[in-house]
């Protein structure tokens, strides 16, 4: 927690600092109302705690426009004995809490943990709503091809049990969004989902990350926190990329889901829990049992039902419908299009690194994009297996505009093998539009 001390009294400024420092709080400190407004609006705080007797700028006015730019830091008055009646014009105006002069350091770090618990459930339920928000139904799964739309079926079925899901996949095939999904289309929508990237976590604190732990139980640990399991209690937890979880902690998993109980690092205790697991992973976890690198036993735990995406190169008839999502996403507010004979370019790229790749590639042409046309020129030379110049011969058998368009709809007829719906999508026309058209060129 970053915390900011406004207190004209430069003695008391600087042993609560040291105080605060010493218990692992990174503190700044102003010795005026003005300047610790300055500095406040240069960065950002989670906990303000202001004297209310200041010469130049209250502490009541520090905190009336502290509030006029943010609405959720934790403010905490300095007042002095005897004057309720400040603390509670302060409360009124949206002081969160207050401390009475003379004060020891027990107790002013009683009314930080305080307020430190306040700021974790208001950050807790501003991730909750937007999550509920933006993620309650399948909107950011984009895609009609056929393997598409069983993963979409699959997920739904999923999502009405409790069972533990592995979801299987290379990277950048959305598995996160799988996960998001199943948890916010179940009877646990309306409680949290916690997400954790276990290679991201380094190994010697990933257990105190799952677990939590209590303040001393190991070298560092200077105040209790509380773990992701325990934080995902009556909802889900998501750990992603479970194929990296180190040895000693894939046992510790195993009893969790055997027995829904939690261990806190430094207690001792058992806790039970009650929560759905989620489990992901890029890499083989049969080849990961015979090397040795996962446990057999925690394999069947986690993967009651396995669930596999697609690679891109799949399904590649879903490329326009990403495209046309990705500009919407990045084009900010701007019309843009692109040749048929781009996605034609695309669709024949084996996109290694699936859809994270096709997303970065489309943010990163229409940052360099001159007008509001993407064409093959503004399409990086890597994605083409030919020359771009013999990709654009496909449209000079005539120079005219129905020339054009007859060639672009008998190639895509060729590519989806006389599939008029597949061969619409690629076109990104609506069917009823191709059939006229193949009719007008009298196509056979």
């Amino acid at each position: 927690m970053k915390i900011l001390l406004i207190d004209d009294d430069f003695n008391l400024s600087k042993v609560l600092t040291y105080q605060l420092q010493k218990n692992g709080y990174d503190v700044k400190s102003a010795n005026s109302g003005t300047s610790g407004l300055d500095i406040f609006k240069k960065e950002k705080f989670d906990i303000v705690i202001t004297d209310i007797q200041m010469p130049d700028v209250s502490g009541i006015e520090v905190l009336q426009e502290i509030r006029r730019f943010d609405k959720i830091v934790i403010i905490i008055i300095i007042t002095a004995h005897g004057s309720a009646d400040n603390a509670i014009e302060a409360c009124k105006l949206g002081a969160n809490d207050y401390i009475t002069k003379p004060f020891g350091q027990e107790q002013l770090l009683f009314t930080i943990q305080k307020a430190v618990q306040l700021k974790s459930l208001q950050q807790e339920n501003v991730q909750l709503r937007s999550q509920l928000i933006d993620s309650n139904q399948y909107d950011n799964i984009i895609g009609t091809s056929s393997v598409i739309k069983v993963v979409l079926g699959q997920t739904a079925q999923i999502a009405q049990s409790d069972a533990t899901v592995l979801i299987q996949g290379e990277s950048g095939t959305g598995k996160e969004l799988i996960a998001r999904a199943i948890h916010f289309n179940s009877p646990r929508k309306n409680k949290p989902f916690i997400a954790v990237n276990c290679p991201s976590i380094p190994s010697n604190l990933l257990e105190s990350e799952l677990f939590g732990h209590v303040k001393g139980a190991f070298t560092g640990a200077i105040n209790d926190r509380i773990g992701k399991f325990e934080k995902a209690d009556k909802g889900s937890i998501f750990l992603d990329e479970i194929g990296d979880l180190p040895d000693e902690l894939q046992s510790k998993l195993l009893r969790v889901l055997q027995e829904q109980v939690i261990e806190q690092l430094g207690t001792g205790i058992e806790k039970k829990i009650d929560i759905r697991v989620i489990t992901a992973t890029n890499k083989d976890l049969y080849k990961q049992i015979k090397n040795g690198k996962f446990r057999e036993d925690l394999y069947y735990r986690i993967a009651v039902v396995p669930i596999t995406l697609p690679s891109l190169r799949e399904r590649k008839e879903d490329i326009p419908l990403l495209v046309t999502h990705f500009l919407d996403k990045f084009a900010a507010g701007k019309n843009v299009k692109f040749d048929l004979n781009v996605i034609d370019a695309l669709q024949s790229y084996d996109w290694p690194g699936n859809i994270r790749e096709l997303e970065n590639l489309i943010e990163r042409v229409l940052v360099f994009l001159q007008n509001d046309s993407i064409t093959l020129k503004d399409i990086p030379d890597f994605i083409f297996k030919t020359d771009k110049n013999e990709i654009n011969t496909v449209f000079e058998v005539d120079g005219s505009l129905d020339g054009i368009q007859k060639e672009a709809i008998i190639n895509a007829l060729k590519k989806s093998d006389g599939n008029k719906s597949k061969a619409a999508r690629n076109l990104n026309i609506p069917r009823h539009v191709l059939l006229y058209k193949i009719k007008k060129y009298n196509i056979r």
